[in-house]
């Protein structure tokens, strides 16, 4: 069983895997630890990762990237909008009112959704896990930034289960990095108060902070806030505009009409922005940025401040705001740990430092936290792995409600099902009087919550059909539940026949029980993922029937079973040919290396076994092969480089034959006069029959081998040898045995005769 933590960012991906001795995060095919999240397309395949980013300066309108923005958003969105006017490639708008990506591909116009896009990007990642670990992965647990919707999230599953992955969970990113940080605190258990601290994440794309209370054993969010438009992608932006301006006036170029020169320009001021976090002024300088003119520019850190000054007042908001909805004042505040890429801004530790009180803390990995703390919430949920006990209760960022055709589905104090801040996974139990079937509709109930143009509706749900029995209304328990994932939905509708204490109800809704189950996040361990507690229900008296009643689901957007289904059979075909493009390459350049390869070696290596008419055929047919490889055959298929390569190889295979045939009876003939002279000197401190009978054998196999050698030295190039190194191995051998007979017979005999007699006796 896989013990997987993906940490799917807006720039970059990071994979870390739980072992025996700790957790790791692993390299990429380029030995790094950071994958870009970029898919892009080229004329016959795609390049995702590091390869995609590589190559998106040939293939600018079919890159793909910042997914993470993308992802379970309405085209008409205005933070959308935003963010589309800055991506190069072309989009429209679905018929879900989705986004709609079309790049060109395989000589067509293709159209992919950003739910499969995500897809192709987690089945890279999942190769380069199992590349790593040598076997099959798919459980695992995906980060999430705690801002996301019921949309949002399901298209995280739809993603994942394109690429054959299985999440046990999607975990908020700032409860991973808090998970990460508390389970290895060992100075929780001698404080007798909660430890509150604050988690500030800057990513690339957005700024989330959550207050974590710490407690021997367990962990509790209190609250989540977030900035989903504020993270270093912004302070990037900064620079990009202002040296844009720059040049415009300096080289008399506008980089906003050229895609090509954004890219490489925002590059750039990314890179400049970390040179700034360790540096007072940094230069810029790009060659041939665009109409083959190179740049230079030059910035303060000061000067970068002063233009960045209204994103970094934005950056204490959801601080503030997470604080206060965790109802602390920042003294009760004990720590601050920032992390995130967008985090080494010097001025972000400044402010925080002026707000919080304290400097901010950075004992975590900055990039690696998130997917740290989903590995270990993975081996949390693992039977394979016993984790020290680590309670962990995360808080939902949304107030959900339900309405039925009577109206919203109200509880004691307000018409909230599951109020912002509850504890989840969570289970609520409502009852129902109904005669015939009925829809409920699940809501946000607070719009503020939710990023501009997302709709509140979330989901709708049929119960029923089924036959009333009991008069004109039939009682029905309906559980819903918000799941692992943050996502909501009902669970289960059964119809209650034959109880006592039946409500003849002059409401249409028993609310009473709403809440008599529920389910906070719980320490996980051999596979327990959550805790139940059950609060006090009546008894009956008597035991009622129960009988299950179909519930159906209808979603707002997003991919239907149908859809999901074909664009996993999609994403097959895709990897099949970027599989097939990939072998043809390798027997391209394989086929191209042979050339090379055969020509060193044919004035070298095999000068002395092939003659001037084979020289001349090979050189010939090598010239031929590699002008058809930079002409005609730059784009062929597989199966035209094999037999490129074959006919190479069918006039080679003779002379590397004879070539191997010669250096093994050369190491052959080595062997023998090694074993020859060995005996030789062996035989120094045995009596004279023993010596003179092994020296004569030594003495014969010499001969021999010189008899031979001489032979072999009189033949023609095309000649078969007649001295085979299995022939000079078959008389060393017989040379060894010979010898070892010798001393053996010497040792049982009793007595010796004369010299002169052994000389005479001893006949070979």
């Amino acid at each position: 069983m896989s013990v997987i933590g993906f940490d799917v960012g807006n720039d970059n991906c990071v994979i870390a895997v739980v072992k025996q001795r700790g957790i790791d995060v692993l390299l990429n095919d380029e030995s790094k630890r950071e994958t870009p999240s970029v898919v892009s397309f080229g004329e016959k395949q795609r390049f995702i990762g590091a390869a995609g980013a590589a190559s998106a300066a040939m293939h600018t309108k079919s890159t793909i990237s910042q997914m993470k923005r993308l992802i379970g958003r309405g085209f008409h969105q205005p933070d959308v909008q935003e963010d589309l006017r800055r991506l190069p490639f072309a989009t429209s708008v679905g018929v879900d009112g989705g986004i709609l990506i079309h790049i060109r591909y395989v000589n067509e116009e293709r159209i992919f959704t950003p739910v499969q896009i995500l897809g192709m990007l987690l089945s890279h990642l999942k190769q380069t896990v199992e590349k790593n670990l040598q076997s099959s992965v798919t459980d695992c647990v995906i980060g999430i930034p705690s801002y996301f919707t019921d949309s949002q999230r399901r298209a995280y599953l739809n993603a994942a289960a394109i690429a054959g992955l299985r999440p046990l969970m999607l975990m908020h990113e700032t409860t991973a990095t808090a998970l990460g940080y508390g389970i290895y605190k060992t100075d929780l258990a001698s404080t007798r108060e909660p430890i509150n601290v604050a988690f500030v994440d800057v990513g690339h794309c957005d700024t989330q902070v959550s207050v974590v209370s710490f407690e021997a054993g367990e962990m509790r969010v209190v609250s989540h806030a977030s900035d989903s438009n504020l993270g270093g992608r912004d302070f990037d932006e900064v620079l990009f505009r202002y040296f844009a301006e720059q040049f415009k006036e300096q080289y008399k170029i506008d980089v906003y009409c050229n895609a090509r020169a954004c890219i490489r320009l925002r590059s750039s001021c990314e890179k400049l922005k970390k040179v700034l976090s360790a540096n007072a002024e940094a230069p810029l300088s790009i060659e041939c940025l665009m109409e083959e003119k190179d740049v230079k520019g030059f910035i303060k850190r000061e000067d970068f401040e002063k233009l960045s000054s209204g994103l970094l007042e934005r950056v204490l908001e959801p601080c503030k705001k997470a604080v206060f909805e965790a109802g602390l004042q920042v003294d009760r505040i004990q720590s601050v740990e920032l992390v995130g890429s967008g985090s080494r801004i010097p001025a972000i530790s400044r402010i925080l430092s002026g707000f919080f009180r304290r400097e901010p803390g950075r004992s975590l990995n900055a990039s690696e936290c998130v997917a740290r703390g989903c590995a270990l919430q993975c081996a949390m949920l693992s039977p394979i792995f016993r984790v020290r006990d680590f309670e962990v209760q995360d808080s939902f960022p949304f107030s959900i409600g339900f309405s039925s055709e009577d109206g919203p589905i109200s509880t004691l104090s307000s018409n909230i099902l599951f109020r912002k801040g509850q504890c989840f996974p969570s289970v609520k139990m409502l009852t129902f009087h109904r005669p015939n079937t009925f829809h409920l509709e699940a809501f946000y109930a607070d719009q503020n919550e939710l990023p501009a143009g997302t709709s509140p509706k979330i989901c709708c749900f049929k119960i029923g059909p089924f036959e009333a029995s009991q008069g004109d209304k039939t009682k029905l328990k309906v559980k819903i539940r918000l799941n692992l994932h943050g996502i909501v939905f009902v669970e289960s509708a059964s119809l209650i026949e034959d109880e006592i204490n039946v409500s003849t109800a002059t409401s249409h809704t028993d609310l009473d029980n709403a809440v008599p189950e529920t389910a906070t996040a719980a320490s996980v361990e051999n596979g327990a993922a959550a805790r139940t507690n059950h609060h006090d229900r009546p008894s009956n008296t008597r035991h009622s029937r129960r009988h299950e009643v179909p519930v159906s689901e209808t979603l707002y957007g997003g991919m239907s079973k149908s859809e999901l289904v074909e664009a996993q059979e999609q994403e097959k075909l895709l990897a099949y040919q970027d599989k097939v493009m990939e072998q043809t390459k390798d027997k391209k350049n394989a086929l191209e290396a042979y050339v090379y390869e055969v020509r060193n070696k044919l004035f070298e290596r095999y000068r002395s076994f092939a003659t001037e008419k084979e020289k001349e055929d090979i050189s010939r047919s090598l010239k031929q092969t590699e002008d058809w490889l930079y002409e005609d055959g730059v784009d062929e298929t597989e199966k035209v480089y094999t037999t490129k390569l074959d006919e190479l190889t069918k006039l080679v295979d003779p002379i590397e034959k004879r070539c191997k045939d010669e250096e093994a009876r050369a190491q052959a003939t080595r062997d023998l006069l090694n074993s020859i002279a060995e005996h030789r000197m062996a035989v120094k401190s045995l009596p004279t029959y023993e010596r003179d009978a092994i020296i004569n054998e030594c003495n014969k196999a010499e001969q021999w081998l010189r008899e031979k050698s001489q032979l072999q030295d009189g033949l023609t190039k095309n000649a078969d040898p007649l001295l085979w190194s299995h022939e000079i191995i078959k008389m060393a051998e017989g040379l060894d045995i010979t010898c070892r007979n010798i001393l053996r017979r010497s040792k049982g005999s009793p007595s010796r005769p004369d010299q002169d007699d052994r000389s005479s006796d001893h006949s070979g």
